[in-house]
């Protein structure tokens, strides 16, 4: 009875993984994981997007520079560092080839040549008193012919390639000298001055030969205060093609040089802390494009890179003066005179506060020239020439600075105040050589 019962049993002991509740649980937690896992993966595409275009609209920082790219910050690098590279590559560019046209000017001169001898002066009374008891002798000196050397040097550049130079006139201005070129190369040539303009301190020179590398000229009147610009140079007479580089570090300055026995007056120089040491007269200031805007004449002796230069502009008219004449014509007003400013104007009780007033010279010369354009005109002394030409005189626009812009033969416009009456005056201006 006992093994019915044990075989009645056996039927009912079933696993669970055998009952179809089973299935029906494992196949729910299937689909719910498909659907999940589908539904979290189309939702968050979905949010994304719409979550950037609404930090788009609303301009968040973050979402900026997490959209800027590798490539644009190494862009922004290049941008940062470039003009400083830029500029030295310019440096570099324009010194190499403006030294070809750069040149240095040797100064050579026949000087006497003296020999010492001894002169005793017993000698003519040795037949009277025989041997004197001590020898005495006076050291004498004379003249044994001539030698030539070399006594300055300067510095000037090509401004045509058959052979014309600029320098200063101060350079050259040994009439009774000689003056030997030594290019870049090393070669050497003797050049003839063709005129000097000791107004402006420019001379132009020539030599034989050529072809020869030139410098551009530029225009001096673009010019601004900050401007990097490059000197080059005989330093000293002695390093030649020496370069230094700095900036303009003032406009239309008037200064007073002197050297070698003469002293001038410039109006509208150059001022830059570019190095010019002695040696580089005559030598040209150059932009980074390797123009020419200054002819470097003086430096301050009692400062530290304090330099001028003559602008290009002035220069540009002698050239073509040589060119077309032969010489440097200078027009002639034949007046001497004072600029007017408030200082000038109280202490002689003027009426107006601008001008050039017709007055002596420091040692009295007359304030008209004798035979003079403005004494054919009928100007004398205490008239104040406002007006030349339709432009006002002032201590920055200059009586000089104004005329240097006309030729001789020209017919120009006078206003002046004579007696606090204006009156206008018409004239034709002189010429006035070196």
């Amino acid at each position: 009875m006992e093994e019915n019962l044990i075989e009645k049993e056996k039927p009912k002991r079933r696993y669970f993984w055998q009952n179809s509740f089973f299935w029906l649980v494992i196949l729910s937690i299937f689909l719910s994981s498909i659907f999940g896992f589908s539904a979290g993966l189309f939702g968050s595409i979905f949010f994304s997007g719409q979550l950037k275009d609404y930090l788009g609209k609303i301009n968040l920082p973050f979402y900026k520079l997490e959209e800027k790219k590798p490539e644009e910050k190494i862009i922004e690098k290049q941008t940062i560092y470039l003009p400083q590279t830029s500029q030295e590559e310019a440096i570099i560019k324009t010194v190499n080839e403006a030294s070809k046209a750069v040149v240095s000017i040797i100064i050579t001169k026949d000087l006497p040549v003296f020999e010492q001898y001894f002169y005793s002066p017993f000698e003519e009374f040795k037949e009277f008193f025989g041997e004197p008891f001590f020898e005495f002798q006076i050291p004498q000196y004379r003249q044994k012919g001539t030698e030539k050397k070399e006594i300055g040097g300067g510095t000037g550049f090509f401004v045509s390639s058959d052979g014309l130079l600029l320098t200063n006139a101060h350079v050259v201005s040994d009439k009774e000298a000689e003056y030997t070129v030594l290019t870049n190369d090393g070669k050497k040539y003797s050049a003839k001055v063709l005129a000097r303009d000791t107004v402006r301190d420019l001379a132009v020179i020539k030599v034989g030969g050529g072809p020869f590398s030139i410098l551009k000229l530029g225009d001096s009147d673009k010019l601004q205060i900050g401007q990097t610009v490059i000197a080059i140079g005989n330093a000293l007479g002695e390093f030649r093609n020496t370069v230094s580089v700095g900036v303009i570090s003032g406009l239309s300055r008037t200064v007073t040089a002197s050297g070698g026995g003469t002293s001038e007056t410039l109006e509208n120089v150059i001022q830059t802390d570019a190095a010019i040491n002695q040696g580089n007269s005559g030598g040209p200031l150059l932009n980074l494009k390797g123009e020419v805007i200054g002819i470097n004449f003086a430096m301050a002796q009692s400062a530290e890179n304090i330099g001028f230069a003559i602008p290009v502009n002035v220069a540009k008219k002698d050239i073509e003066q040589v060119k077309s004449l032969g010489k440097i014509a200078y027009p002639f007003l034949g007046v001497r005179y004072l600029i007017i400013n408030e200082a000038v104007q109280q202490k002689n009780n003027l009426p107006v506060n601008y001008g050039a007033l017709v007055a002596k010279g420091e040692k009295g010369e007359p304030a008209v020239i004798s035979g003079s354009p403005a004494e054919k005109v009928g100007l004398r002394e205490g008239d104040i020439i406002l007006e030349f030409n339709g432009e006002k005189i002032t201590t920055e626009n200059s009586l000089a600075k104004i005329i240097m812009k006309y030729n001789p033969g020209d017919k120009v416009v006078l206003k002046i105040l004579r007696n606090k009456e204006e009156k206008i005056i018409s004239v034709i201006l002189g010429e006035r050589t070196e």
